[in-house]
């Protein structure tokens, strides 16, 4: 009886300190109530530890939460789930699977604790967080152990360890297994497919699906746009419209894109027009992919508007932006643009420094790029991509520095590719040197053997040889009339009969010029 009444009276307490925890603002104020919790030698109850570990676990503080779980002597089920669940949540994997691990070993005694539906889809996605295929294997023969199979949360949290883990076939066999699918197990397996970039399989799933979410239409729309099938993805969204769903903010940023390549600005504008409407422009996200889609649609003036209106703006919003006037020959606004940057305390990123490259080769304002340039490892620790190297031999190429852009390509930490030797070529035509452009010719030929384009710029470099008076073999043909050879070289009239045959050519010539205004004129017959 005595025991009885004890226990009521522990109870009581512990009732006493659930609506206050639930109510605290903060770690400093949760540990005041743990102090008083202490006072009342309650210290051991698991279900006062479990409700002070979800408040660290609200507030990401999971060190002072392994403290509190360290201290009960006999945790139950529900405060070893609320450790692992706080561990999850705050991507600290390792230590969810070890607080699992001493669960397990608990599973044997006179008090046995078994992991249960609350418990595996948080160790689950802890083995997916930690990218970890075997481990996760052995945590879903825990789960047929343990008789969690048929529960759809556990489940779907298989699939989607399966899915990252790139185990598509693992992911199948649970999906195919389940009793029940909701509209997560579909979701989770579409979106497996479309991050692999498998979008016939993802789109044959998204087919069957009865039930589409928002989610489901937004990661086939994305999936098409990221593989580059641009009108895949504005088909989708239409049809999205289409059966009554309406756009969220995802779905916009994700279909933007495909209207900045397809050049689809009245589609853009009336997707700026919505968001507006629906308040998504409070959203960076969504401003930033506007502001893309404007500038390359040729719209940039439309993109600085939207861009001066932003409340917020990122290092994206800024180095969008730079990149847009940069491509549009706006060089000044574009550097002026990043000096109100650097004013605002935005830190820039390597594609502001392309935008700002970009803008001086425009403009032909080498000092400033060779700043920016040498501004990146000194100023903002960016070590400068192939696209920065190319930028800066653009701009070299441009200015005639045709020497120091070879020196520059020669020092490059990493390989050259194409693009940067064909930029050093178009400059050594520009500026008539054929050494230099002999050298990049060369590079050009071994990288891109199958392109047709370096032949055609071979062809033009050739005549500029000619025109430089360089020697060079001409190119001949020979034929036979009457036991005699004649010999003709490219570009020779030096023969009797030179005369004779270009007339002869001519005539043949305007005969065939005749023939194809005979053939147009059929056509044109044909088709009327």
């Amino acid at each position: 009886m005595a025991r009885k009444l004890r226990a009521l009276k522990i109870r009581e307490m512990e009732d006493m300190f659930v609506p206050i925890l639930k109510n605290c603002p903060n770690i400093v104020e949760l540990k005041k109530i743990h102090a008083h919790i202490v006072k009342f030698s309650l210290s051991q109850s698991s279900f006062l530890v479990t409700k002070m570990v979800d408040v660290c676990n609200h507030h990401g503080e999971t060190e002072y939460a392994n403290l509190l779980f360290k201290r009960v002597a006999d945790p139950n089920a529900f405060l070893y789930n609320a450790m692992i669940r706080a561990y999850k949540h705050n991507k600290v994997y390792v230590l969810a699977i070890t607080v699992y691990k001493q669960m397990l070993g608990h599973s044997h005694g006179e008090n046995p604790i078994f992991p249960d539906k609350f418990t595996f889809p948080f160790v689950v996605k802890s083995c997916a967080g930690l990218m970890c295929y075997d481990l996760g294997k052995q945590v879903h023969g825990h789960v047929f152990k343990f008789g969690q199979k048929s529960n759809t949360v556990v489940e779907n949290s298989l699939v989607e360890m399966y899915v990252k883990c790139d185990s598509l076939d693992d992911a199948h066999r649970v999906f195919e297994e389940m009793t029940e699918r909701d509209a997560v197990s579909w979701n989770t397996l579409i979106s497996g497919h479309v991050r692999l970039g498998q979008m016939r399989r993802a789109r044959a799933i998204f087919e069957e699906m009865q039930d589409k979410t928002i989610f489901s239409w937004t990661a086939i729309v994305s999936g098409y746009a990221r593989i580059g099938c641009y009108a895949d993805a504005l088909e989708f969204f239409r049809r999205m419209q289409m059966v009554g769903i309406e756009p969220d903010e995802i779905s916009l940023v994700s279909v933007l894109p495909a209207c900045a390549q397809l050049g689809a600005l009245e589609l853009g504008k009336w997707i700026h027009i919505y968001a507006d409407k629906a308040g998504f422009l409070r959203n960076i996200c969504v401003c930033n992919a506007l502001i893309e889609m404007y500038a390359k649609c040729g719209s940039i003036d439309e993109g600085r508007r939207l861009f001066d209106q932003m409340n917020e703006r990122d290092v994206i919003s800024w180095s969008t932006m730079i990149v847009g006037l940069a491509n549009h020959g706006r060089a000044r606004e574009a550097i002026e643009l990043f000096q109100e940057m650097q004013k605002a305390k935005i830190e820039p990123n390597i594609i502001t420094f392309v935008g700002l490259l970009s803008a001086c080769a425009h403009a032909g304002l080498l000092n400033e790029g060779l700043r920016y340039f040498e501004s990146m490892k000194r100023d903002y620790n960016i070590e400068p991509g192939v696209e920065h190297y190319g930028c800066l031999v653009n701009l070299l190429g441009l200015s005639g520095r045709l020497d120091q852009a070879l020196e520059l390509i020669k020092k490059m930490p990493m390989k050259p590719d194409s693009a940067i030797w064909g930029s050093l070529l178009s400059s050594c035509r520009s500026h008539g040197n054929l050494k230099i452009a002999v050298i990049a010719m060369e590079h050009l030929l071994e990288l891109e053997p199958a392109d047709t384009g370096n032949y055609v710029l071979l062809s033009r470099m050739r005549k500029l040889m000619r025109s430089k008076s360089m020697k060079k073999t001409p190119g001949c043909s020979s034929i036979e009339v009457d036991n005699m050879v004649q010999e003709f070289a490219s570009g020779d009239d030096s023969k009797p009969f030179s005369k004779a045959i270009y007339r002869v050519l001519k005539l043949l010539v305007m005969h065939q010029s005749r023939m194809d205004d005979d053939i147009i004129e059929i056509m044109v017959h044909d088709i009327s």
